[in-house]
């Protein structure tokens, strides 16, 4: 098993990884009957996809020895309606201007977060953006 998640009322759930007993809260978004204090469960579905793509990026660079620490994702979701789902996921990862890399490297890189599993498991219909700025 994964995870639990309760309701825990007022629009909120609290989910509990198994393994390691790590927790977060949801709450409903403003436009769809909640609070917005906390991550929406669509909210954590884009997150994902950022968090998955430096990982597999992080990965990708112990075999291939290339230093990505200090990359900073900015996550964007743009909603639709009838029926409410995310339309696209919009991902620009900041690379630290200390780091320099090859236009091999890069294309590792780029390769690595537009086939990580969170990306490919979402909807086709769902567009993802990714915006790689290189030197920031």
């Amino acid at each position: 098993m994964t995870s639990s998640v309760i309701y825990i009322g007022d629009l909120r759930t609290e989910a509990t990884h198994i393994r390691s007993g790590s927790s977060i809260e949801t709450d409903a978004p403003v436009d769809n009957h909640g609070k917005g204090e906390r991550f929406s469960p669509t909210d954590l579905v884009a997150t994902a996809l950022a968090s998955c793509m430096v990982t597999t990026i992080g990965i990708a660079g112990e075999a291939h020895n290339l230093d990505i620490d200090g990359v900073v994702c900015q996550v964007e979701k743009i909603m639709l309606s009838d029926p409410r789902r995310i339309g696209e996921v919009r991902v620009t990862m900041d690379f630290p201007r200390a780091q320099k890399y090859s236009d091999k490297e890069k294309k590792i890189i780029e390769h690595t977060a537009l086939t990580c599993p969170v990306l490919i498991s979402l909807h086709p219909d769902c567009k993802k953006t990714l915006v790689i700025n290189w030197v920031l």
